[in-house]
């Protein structure tokens, strides 16, 4: 499971009871400890163990910053001091929560004590007015299921957060010429997300290749998984040059500081190495290396954003969105040659040959069915946006390669989004819910959340627990 750290920084306003504030403040630190959060505290800086204090402010940013935490996590034990909540945030800049604990009821002389939701009223605004992107817990209490998820939530966030602003993704040769639809504008994602790319051409490829071959005890390693976990229907030279790629793939990764990879994978390669990529890709997929087809570059980024919105507890799969399904008029195949990860599959893969390509070296099964999430970051004309929602699999015709029939809500409506774009005819799809985290990731991304299910007040609640 991913790890994220947040910034505890508790807050309250002179006014209302700071003793209250301060037993608040203690309680959410006793609840974060029972969910399994690792948070970093402002105990041994603010004599009270909250913010409201400037000069504490400026400690506590520094401290936070040495411990580089993912986000921010202000609970209003009272009112709260909304503009230190916005310097601290403005300085750190990343992920924020608020929430506050549910008001107890006025005494017996009509006095209130803390007034918490109020103060989320007035944060909520200052951020705003300092153009700082914020999350929102739905006032509740600290044993409700609600902050429960909503913390949860919150830390898949920041690990999305987290995992986008350090993406560096290995680009294996150019993009096939005939997919025109996959090139992207390197110095454009470079320059508004700081995304990065190190390109290697095929022959450092092929060179890295042949040192894992004479080294062998990756490739022994690799070739005696394959035979442990898959059916094997190629030859034994072909099957080593499968472990080979995998090898090679991963220390290029290593060796550039990348954590996705896209590789051209048809028809140069082919004719340099005599066998697909397909397997190879899915063996790395299946660690949690994303490595994507057709050098689409947008694929590997949108790989590694549902991977990070899942917490890396589960593994994607990279997906054509194909033909219609001959008895649902909901229902689509998504299939690609045969990269998809070991865990995805409702059997037994097989090593073999591909669909429509003679060279051997890719996988064949059917994936799981059950509940999905589907995704696609892509842009064009300088706007990027985020393509997401729901699908379930389904019983459908079998078909080569890797592949699952699934249904949506409502195909048309997304088939048009498919087509009038910024969209292509690739997806990533993941067994786990992770629409609402992707939604609201999205803010601090700055795309575009496009939900394809049009059920934006439903994601909403599902993220703040409204």
């Amino acid at each position: 499971m991913a790890k994220v750290v947040l910034g505890y920084a508790p807050t309250r306003r002179n006014l209302f009871s700071a003793p209250e504030a301060v037993r608040y403040a203690d309680l959410t630190r006793q609840r974060l400890r029972e969910l399994g959060v690792e948070f970093v505290d402002i105990e041994d800086i603010a004599s009270d163990g909250l913010l409201h204090d400037d000069n504490d402010r400026m400690r506590i940013a520094e401290k936070f910053k040495r411990a580089k935490v993912d986000g921010l996590f202000f609970p209003h034990g009272n009112f709260g001091t909304e503009y230190e909540v916005a310097r601290l945030a403005k300085e750190l800049n990343v992920p924020v929560l608020l929430w506050g604990p549910r008001d107890e009821s006025p005494d017996e002389n009509g006095v209130r004590a803390r007034d918490s939701q109020c103060g989320l009223f007035a944060t909520g605004k200052v951020l705003r007015r300092f153009r700082i992107p914020f999350t929102y817990l739905c006032n509740c209490r600290l044993e409700d299921e609600i902050f429960a998820k909503g913390i949860r939530n919150f830390l898949a966030v920041c690990n999305v957060v987290k995992t986008f602003r350090s993406t560096r993704i290995l680009q294996i040769g150019p993009r096939p010429f005939d997919f025109w639809s996959t090139m992207c504008n390197e110095g454009e994602l470079l320059e508004r997300f700081g995304i990065q790319l190190s390109p290697v051409p095929l022959p450092e490829l092929t060179e890295e290749m042949d040192r894992a071959v004479e080294q062998g005890t990756a490739v022994r390693e690799t070739v005696a998984y394959c035979k442990e976990h898959f059916r094997i229907a190629i030859k034994e030279q072909e099957l080593e040059k499968v472990a080979a790629l995998k090898v090679a793939m991963r220390n290029l990764a290593g060796r550039y500081g990348c954590n996705a990879i896209a590789i051209q994978c048809w028809n140069a390669l082919q004719n340099e190495i005599g066998i697909m990529p397909c397997a190879a890709n899915s063996l790395l997929n299946e660690e949690g290396l994303p490595v994507v087809c057709e050098t689409d570059i947008h694929g590997a980024i949108t790989a590694l954003l549902v991977e990070a919105a899942g917490m890396d507890e589960a593994r994607s799969f990279f997906a054509d969105w194909t033909v219609r399904h001959p008895d649902n008029e909901n229902g689509e195949l998504l299939q690609h040659c045969g990269p998809w990860p070991l865990s995805v599959a409702a059997c037994q893969p097989v090593i073999g040959y591909p669909l429509a390509f003679s060279h051997p070296g890719a996988v064949e099964a059917v994936a799981k069915g059950g509940e999905m999430s589907l995704c696609r970051f892509d842009g064009d004309n300088g706007e990027y946006s985020l393509l997401l929602g729901n699908a379930r699999g389904i019983q459908g015709p079998y078909t080569k390669g890797t592949y699952v029939w699934v249904e949506v809500k409502n195909w048309k409506k997304l088939e048009a989004k498919l087509v009038e774009g910024p969209y292509i005819h690739h997806c990533v799809g993941i067994h786990k819910d992770v629409v609402p985290v992707l939604y609201e990731a999205c803010k601090y991304l700055g795309i575009r959340a496009d939900l394809y299910d049009d059920n934006e007040d439903e994601v909403k609640s599902r993220v703040c627990g409204a």
